[in-house]
């Protein structure tokens, strides 16, 4: 995972190929469960995608997220492969605490787009912002 977390660190999402038969995969493993191959590459996503679960924790599910519950925690399916599912949270800007996005408005199909918090302790952990769909 260190390569996707350098990705996000820099600001971008990056996800595990198969330099062999090009299907992504994510988590990122050292085989290819498609073509068996060894070889792979980390390609850079749209950042865009679409909720496709969903919770609001209540009481949350970690002591150490006490302070901002209730807060939304989404898995959403990417634009390039809906079977490549990310688990974050819906937040109203890059910088905004997680409990930022009103919860009412989070749905399942809800179009969204990647952003980068700013790092806690020296980890950047991709979130989600409502994609402006016209």
């Amino acid at each position: 995972m260190g390569p996707f977390f350098a990705a996000a660190a820099a600001g971008e999402l990056r996800i595990q190929a198969c330099a062999e038969c090009g299907r992504l995969r994510h988590p990122p493993r050292p085989v290819c469960p498609y073509c068996r191959s060894f070889s792979s590459e980390w390609r850079l996503m749209s950042g865009r995608g679409t909720v496709w679960s969903y919770v609001i924790p209540h009481p949350p599910l970690l002591p150490a997220y006490a302070d901002v519950a209730p807060y939304n925690v989404v898995v959403v399916t990417l634009e390039e492969d809906p079977l490549i599912r990310l688990v974050g949270n819906v937040v109203a800007a890059p910088d905004a605490p997680l409990n930022s996005a009103d919860a009412a408005d989070v749905t399942i199909g809800l179009s969204v787009e990647v952003v980068f918090p700013p790092p806690i302790e020296d980890v950047v952990l991709p979130r989600w912002r409502v994609l402006d769909v016209k």
